[in-house]
């Protein structure tokens, strides 16, 4: 019999002030078996970053989820969908290959990835030519130390607040506070 996903419930108040988007999140986080509390909340970290593009892009009329993560490899980590089902930003985390982005980039009209691992340089030098030509991808890099300080913010009921702030994130709840500084790379 297969391992079953454990359910997490979020409640994300974001502030980003830097694009002028204040709101509250009820989110359902759904961790497969094989996903890690540090590669979980790094999804969540990328939904907070990219939360104000519900009004930017979709004037508030559209859809911003999780997707079904390692469950589906052919699904974002997180979507952004508008009214008429049409994926407006495609979010993915980690490391993936060149193949999925270029698909991802032909169904969507911005995709971002979120890299966090302490080997992610050695996958970028590895795939940075292949990704070039791709004018819709954007790749940031998560401070590892930082993606495993939000793994110690992980809890089955969260209560989490998330400020964003010249470009920086901090992640905050009753268990502590992290401070990300994304840096871009394409």
């Amino acid at each position: 019999m297969a391992i079953k996903s454990t359910i997490f419930k979020a409640n994300l108040q974001i502030a980003d002030i830097d694009n002028s988007y204040y709101a509250d999140h009820s989110l359902t986080l759904a961790r497969h078996p094989s996903e890690t509390d540090e590669r979980m909340m790094v999804r969540l970290a990328a939904l907070a970053l990219n939360a104000h593009q519900l009004q930017a892009v979709c004037q508030g009329d559209g859809t911003l989820a999780f997707g079904a993560g390692l469950s589906d490899p052919d699904d974002p980590d997180v979507s952004l969908t508008d009214f008429t089902g049409r994926k407006r930003v495609w979010i993915e985390v980690g490391q993936p290959e060149d193949k999925p982005l270029t698909k991802a980039c032909s169904k969507s009209d911005a995709v971002i990835v979120y890299c966090f691992h302490h080997a992610a340089e050695v996958w970028w030098k590895g795939i940075q030519t292949k990704l070039s030509r791709l004018d819709k991808l954007q790749v940031w890099r998560l401070p590892a130390e930082a993606s495993q300080a939000m793994a110690a913010l992980a809890e089955r009921s969260m209560q989490l607040q998330a400020t964003v702030q010249e470009g920086a994130l901090t992640l905050s709840s009753n268990l502590g506070s992290v401070h990300v500084e994304p840096q871009r790379w394409k």
